[in-house]
């Protein structure tokens, strides 16, 4: 357990964040997670990474959950404030000699994206697209930092997205090529579902890495 200040808090939406920290010595895989909380609480939560291993700063993206203990705390905080990190843990990672060899599909909803930014921040040069599905388009966290057009965005409840609909109706609407890699982060019912349409457009299973955010 180590403990780092707080720099800034950046509100993305009425209830999604991030909090920027002092790095210190710490050394994280992009996709990794870490457990957070207030300095002497015993209140901690997992949070992957946001920030890029190259950053001079930790950022993690937390979305204020209605009855969630810790995500209601942690939106309090003020520069200055001294939290709580252990980890990083989780083996959701790229392999390193796919990096440039390969295309890439990153499939996200909501702060699911969190360790996609981390990979794609990390690794820019990558051959990849980025389908990210929310219900608004409020909810397209700071979509500029992707390169124009890698970026795809799939809103449910408004047609202000790139794409009206979910994920995976995209998904079947676009096939995804054999030899794609394709990385899944979000709600279990999303993985599920696009696991299901990838393997029947060709994908294999090797290539396809999930990760369940709840």
């Amino acid at each position: 357990m180590r403990s780092h200040k707080v720099i800034e808090i950046r509100n993305l939406t009425p209830s999604t964040y991030i909090i920027r920290m002092e790095k210190n010595d710490f050394t994280f895989k992009t996709g990794q997670y870490i457990t957070l909380g207030f300095s002497g609480s015993i209140d901690r939560r997992e949070y992957s990474i946001y920030s890029s291993e190259n950053d001079e700063h930790l950022e993690v993206l937390i979305k204020e959950v209605e009855n969630g203990l810790v995500s209601k705390k942690l939106k309090r905080c003020k520069p200055g404030d001294k939290l709580d990190i252990d980890g990083p843990f989780g083996h959701f990672s790229l392999q390193n000699d796919e990096i440039n060899k390969k295309k890439f599909l990153f499939i996200a909803t909501g702060t699911g994206i969190s360790p996609i930014h981390s990979f794609i921040a990390t690794h820019p040069e990558m051959d990849y697209r980025l389908l990210h599905g929310v219900r608004k388009e409020e909810e397209a966290y700071e979509r500029d930092s992707y390169e124009n057009g890698n970026y795809i965005l799939c809103t449910s409840r408004e047609k202000t997205g790139d794409f009206h609909g979910r994920v995976t109706e995209y998904l079947k609407q676009n096939p995804v090529s054999s030899d794609t890699v394709c990385y899944l982060c979000g709600n279990c019912h999303m993985i599920y579902e696009a696991y299901d349409i990838l393997e029947k457009q060709g994908v294999q299973l090797g290539p396809i890495h999930t990760e369940v955010y709840f």
